[in-house]
């Protein structure tokens, strides 16, 4: 298993990361009852045990304001508004990250490969990106919206 990952790591171009408890920066590398504390269940569930939750719960799906989309574990900003766009899938969709926002790695959780994304900084799973999207970059970012924190410019 872990030779096919390396393979598909070189072929897919994505950087790999840890589990999501494991964090980029050490000093978001907490515990899970100090991130209970942090979050709500259902964030819990998202960012530290790489959940999904149901499509079109999120009020963010409707956000239009002009800001950024942080990460709801550690506040690093990891998206623009000006890169959102609406997919119809039910979940906040981006075409393009914030640069040092995310960290990648190959999921075979349904049995086929899939890129997953986390916060650089602490770990927290944010979602899929796909290579759905519109121009510029062809990617669509389909991220959890109880992973998000909207901050408005």
């Amino acid at each position: 298993m872990g030779a096919t990952v390396g393979i598909l790591s070189n072929t897919f171009g994505v950087r790999p990361v840890l589990a999501a408890s494991k964090a980029g920066d050490s000093a978001w590398n907490l515990s899970d009852d100090a991130w209970r504390k942090r979050l709500s269940p259902e964030a819990f569930h998202v960012l530290r045990n790489e959940g999904t939750e149901r499509p079109f719960t999120s009020p963010l799906n409707d956000e239009k304001r002009p800001g950024n989309y942080h990460c709801a574990g550690c506040d690093l900003p990891l998206f623009s508004s000006e890169a959102k766009f609406n997919s119809g899938t039910g979940w906040p969709s981006f075409f393009q990250p914030l640069e040092k926002g995310i960290a990648t790695k190959v999921d075979f959780k349904l049995i086929i490969p899939r890129t997953e994304y986390h916060c650089s900084r602490c770990g927290g799973h944010q979602g899929h990106v796909f290579n759905d999207g519109p121009r510029p970059t062809g990617k669509r970012y389909c991220n959890n919206g109880v992973a998000l924190r909207f901050q408005p410019a």
